[in-house]
């Protein structure tokens, strides 16, 4: 296995490289690292060449100088393949990764050619905000108002930064002002109408369970997607690929390969 750090966009990102064989490039979820997906890597090395990325922000890569959107990851990950000339390569995308991975190929224009995509618990839906939701956002809302006055803000120099986390995800109470400013565009994102631009043919997977990525997301992919197939595994949920290794596996590499061995 080599392990690599590189240049890209003045950031430094670190990736994996690892096996002999047809190109294989997975792109992990939000606030993953490669200790997540080493399974996975180890397995697909056996019979292809895998190559990981520590996305920006995360694991051993360079976090942004200022917030992202979903464009930027796009733009990287181009310039990734570009510098391994990577060509007729295979993608997996897990969450965040999937978002990427969707965007990428809904866009079309690639100057390298995709074989086949795998999205496992992708995001890129993005839903009607429930009640609870809306109340939430109301009170960020209000409070952004109220402390933008000038004497609040030197009373309470920090409250409006403690009001956003408490009211945000674990995601976004976990990451860092740039990262957490970079969450707010991904998520709001909607992918829908890049869906029915996917012109490779595309391997579903899902936890029945999953509260990240809803089900119901994964239906949709399948509806919209040209050219889409899903498996879906009961008790399991966003990292259903943690929970059925073995399964997930075997799936993918017959996926990859069509069927036949090394």
């Amino acid at each position: 296995m080599i392990i690599i750090k590189t240049k890209i966009d003045d950031l430094y990102i670190n990736y994996i490289e690892k096996g002999e064989g047809e190109n294989i490039l997975i792109i992990p979820g939000w606030g993953t690292n490669y200790n997540v997906y080493k399974n996975m890597v180890e397995d697909i090395s056996k019979y292809a060449k895998v190559f990981y990325m520590d996305v920006p922000g995360f694991g051993e890569s360079e976090e942004p100088k200022e917030s992202w959107n979903l464009n930027d990851f796009v733009s990287l990950v181009k310039k990734f393949i570009k510098k391994n000339n990577i060509d007729n390569v295979t993608l997996i995308g897990h969450s965040n990764g999937g978002r990427i991975i969707i965007k990428m190929l809904g866009e079309g224009h690639l100057n390298f050619k995709v074989r086949k995509a795998i999205l496992i618990g992708s995001a890129g839906i993005v839903h009607k905000k429930t009640l609870k939701q809306k109340l939430k956002l109301f009170i960020v809302k209000l409070g952004k108002k109220i402390l933008s006055f000038s004497i609040i803000r030197k009373i309470f120099p920090n409250a409006l930064e403690k009001l956003k986390k408490k009211m945000g995800s674990a995601d976004y109470r976990n990451a860092t002002p740039i990262m957490r400013d970079t969450l707010v565009k991904l998520v709001n994102e909607d992918l829908k109408d890049y869906l029915n631009k996917i012109k490779v043919p595309t391997l579903l997977i899902w936890g029945e369970n999953d509260t990240e990525t809803p089900l119901e997301d994964a239906k949709i992919m399948e509806k919209e997607i040209p050219d889409a197939g899903l498996v879906t595994f009961k008790n399991c949920s966003h990292y259903v690929f943690l929970e059925r290794p073995i399964q997930v596996n075997n799936i993918i590499k017959n996926f990859i390969t069509g069927g036949k061995t090394k």
